[in-house]
């Protein structure tokens, strides 16, 4: 189960000091969510049920060959982006910066074990607006173009 809180970033803290992965991913399905993703060296695919902040999600390794063949087979755009990971109190904010077609775009995704924790959840102050609930910033909806 993933539940999962997504933020607008308008200002950026000091980066520097956070270690961060270089994401690849592309959909072969958006309703379900069935998605190939490379994260630096690692390979996955992962299917993803309905829901907004609270969701199934299942992630299965895959070898770079599976990865590269099902990745010809996915529809839209290949989302490419650099996650940074950056403690918060008891949790990880992944920072998500964008490449082209949405390089002006930058989201903070924070997962919880909870969802009374991801309800009561206070974000640092340098994070924007809460998209949890709207649709056009998941992911598989920016692969179609959004």
């Amino acid at each position: 189960m993933e539940i999962e809180r997504k933020f607008l970033v308008s200002s950026l803290p000091n980066l520097a000091d956070y270690p961060f992965r270089l994401l690849e991913q592309a959909y072969l399905c958006t309703e379900p969510v069935v998605r190939v993703r490379r994260e630096d060296d690692s390979f996955y695919l992962t299917y993803k049920g309905k829901g907004l902040m609270v969701r199934e999600e299942y992630n299965l390794p895959l070898t770079r060959e599976a990865y590269e063949h099902l990745l010809t087979k996915a529809d839209g755009i290949v989302i490419r982006k650099k996650r940074y990971l950056i403690p918060y109190a008891a949790y990880t904010i992944e920072l998500d910066i964008f490449d082209a077609p949405y390089e002006e775009l930058i989201i903070a995704e924070v997962e919880f074990p909870t969802e009374d924790e991801a309800l009561t959840f206070c974000p640092p102050e340098w994070f924007g607006e809460d998209v949890t609930c709207d649709k056009r910033y998941h992911n598989s909806n920016l692969s179609r173009g959004r």
